[in-house]
């Protein structure tokens, strides 16, 4: 979703004092240099320098000075890869990414044909000049552990290697027997380590989020305004807005108001006049709302405070902790960002997420910015090889074999093989882990098996592929309506809940029976209703409402799914 540009013609009034420690400092700094640089031929006494404060005056700012605009200046001081901590969250469950976090943390989830959503907040944390990064995780987290130890293991911070990335899991000790109860208790439970680092603000960052932001601009904004907690914002319609916590500001941009995924009369009561933020008078009409994005800036001793004395029991930051921040009398200030930003936190959101990527003229996401590059493991993958293929409007990964197919309209991920006459549009395909041989592939078609890629003649539309699936010859996926239940597909086969009678072409089936039924070359119509599958050997999940199939681990049987 790209913001309208955050301008505002209205200044800001600051008062005086937060001017004159910066003032101050510029007036020793220059006469300094002017003692430096007096003449040799003659003695001088000694002189004593005094920095004398600014005349009180008022200090004036535009709001679009300390936003997320190109044309706003950063100049830190002290420098944000001394003075800076960042921390990414991603210890959650990720229950509504399922079952995509079945096996992975929800930051592993593989983005974009060649890397990872951790790699976002890791890669805006290194554009900004911010080199030590902890990520906090809980759920699933090998392969996220194996990523950011093979893309950022070593040589980070430049020559002195002070950077790192570093994971830290959820662990039980005799002080915290619980694992993370939520964002503010992860951060809690590792305050001690935290608080070692000699460090004026902690960064806190979501690890599902897709957007490219320069925190320097965002912790300058958190400085110049003298604020406790800086809350990255941006406006939002009424339709998301209850998935977000949202806020009232004041003409300073001080929140003097929060609520957490407000509903009913609670939501209508957050509605603001974004025009204050720079919107014109129709885009805020369309969006009456401010949103938190989830990440802040805290200083380090406010942080302290907070969940040490003032909330020790507070599990979460956007429902307790910033509230009851700003219900105190801290000075809660927003932040605007007024760029591309995505909440991959559904199936559809990650779906529309990648696929946005292909988007011509210009991709809501673009990996090729050479200010801001997105990094990730190094893989060392030979270039991909397309043979005879009608490939438009898609993004192709490192190491693809692609044969006389058509792909329209497709992210094609890591090592994807597609064999001849097979025809992909509007589907992510993740790629796979590793090649087979062709010793490999000719041992499993001894075993009837199928190798991993997208067999011959097959046809998929509108579906997520994950990794190392196996799709067979002659297979058709193509959904274009939503279903009454979850549609589950196993290893060849298709199972339906007792409770469901019919539909099928096959209405006197029993469970039983349909399970060791062969669904070679079946049509299955559009009145097909299945569960959400219960057994372990789950190959694929149709999300009701959205329209997209997504497939886990593989199909052995030639499968024909129309609608």
């Amino acid at each position: 979703m790209a913001m309208a540009a955050a301008a505002s013609p209205s200044k800001i009034l600051i008062p005086p004092h937060r001017a004159s420690a910066a003032t101050a400092a510029a007036s020793t700094s220059c006469d300094s240099l002017r003692l430096l640089c007096a003449p040799r031929g003659r003695r001088q006494r000694p002189r004593v320098l005094v920095a004398r404060p600014a005349p009180r005056r008022p200090f004036f700012f535009s709001s679009r000075a300390v936003s997320d605009s190109k044309s706003s200046q950063t100049c830190l001081d002290p420098d944000a890869s001394t003075s800076v901590l960042g921390i990414i969250l991603g210890g959650g469950a990720g229950t509504r990414l399922y079952p995509l976090t079945k096996k992975r943390a929800k930051p592993a989830v593989p983005l974009g044909a060649n890397y990872r959503l951790i790699d976002i907040p890791v890669s805006n944390c290194l554009n900004s000049n911010i080199s030590k990064i902890y990520v906090l995780t809980q759920f699933n987290s090998a392969s996220l552990n194996r990523h950011l130890s093979r893309a950022y293991g070593s040589n980070i911070g430049g020559y002195k290697n002070e950077g790192f990335v570093e994971v830290l899991a959820a662990q039980q000790s005799p002080d915290n027997p619980d694992w993370f109860q939520g964002t503010a208790d992860a951060v809690r439970q590792y305050l001690w380590l935290f608080e070692e680092h000699n460090v004026m603000e902690y960064l806190i960052l979501a690890g599902d989020h897709l957007y490219r932001m320069d925190y320097e601009k965002f912790i300058q904004a958190h400085r110049e305004t003298d604020a406790d907690i800086t809350v990255a914002a941006l406006p939002m319609d009424e339709e998301r807005a209850t998935a977000f916590g949202l806020m009232k500001i004041d003409e300073e941009g001080r929140i003097i108001e929060f609520a957490e995924k407000p509903k009913g009369e609670q939501l209508k009561a957050m509605m603001v006049d974004t025009t204050i933020l720079g919107l014109d008078d129709a885009r805020a009409k369309e969006m009456p709302y401010i949103a938190s994005m989830g990440i802040y800036v805290i200083s380090k001793h406010v942080m302290l405070q907070l969940l040490r004395e003032q909330f020790p029991g507070a599990n979460d930051f956007g429902s307790e902790v910033i509230p009851g921040a700003t219900s105190t009398g801290m000075r809660v200030q927003a932040y605007l960002y007024d760029g591309y930003w995505e909440d991959i936190g559904t199936i559809e959101a990650f779906y529309n997420a990648n696929l946005g990527i292909t988007k011509k003229p210009i991709p809501d996401f673009s990996f090729y910015d050479r200010s801001a590059p997105i990094y990730t493991q190094p893989r060392h993958l030979p270039p991909s090889k397309v043979l005879d293929a009608d490939v438009t409007d898609s993004v192709i990964g490192e190491g693809c074999v692609i044969k006389n197919c058509k792909i329209h309209h497709s992210v094609v991920g890591l090592r994807s093989c597609i064999s001849e006459g097979a025809i992909i549009e509007d589907t992510l395909l993740m790629g796979a882990d590793y090649y087979e041989t062709e010793a490999d592939k000719k041992l499993l078609a001894e075993k009837g098996g199928i190798p991993i890629g997208i067999g011959k003649n097959s046809h998929i539309k509108r579906a997520i592929i994950d990794k190392n699936a196996r799709i067979g010859d002659n297979v058709m996926l193509s959904f274009f309506m939503c279903f009454e239940f979850d549609l589950t597909v196993f290893s060849g086969w298709l199972r339906r809940p007792d409770n469901v009678k019919g539909g099928w072409g096959r209405p006197n089936l029993t469970w039983e029976e349909s399970l060791k039924s062969d669904l070679k070359n079946w049509n299955i119509t559009k009145d097909l209703a299945m569960d959400r599958g219960a057994s372990n050997n789950t190959v694929g999940t149709y999300k009701p409402c959205t329209g997209i199939l997504y497939i886990r681990f593989e199909i052995f049987s030639t499968l024909l799914v129309s609608s």
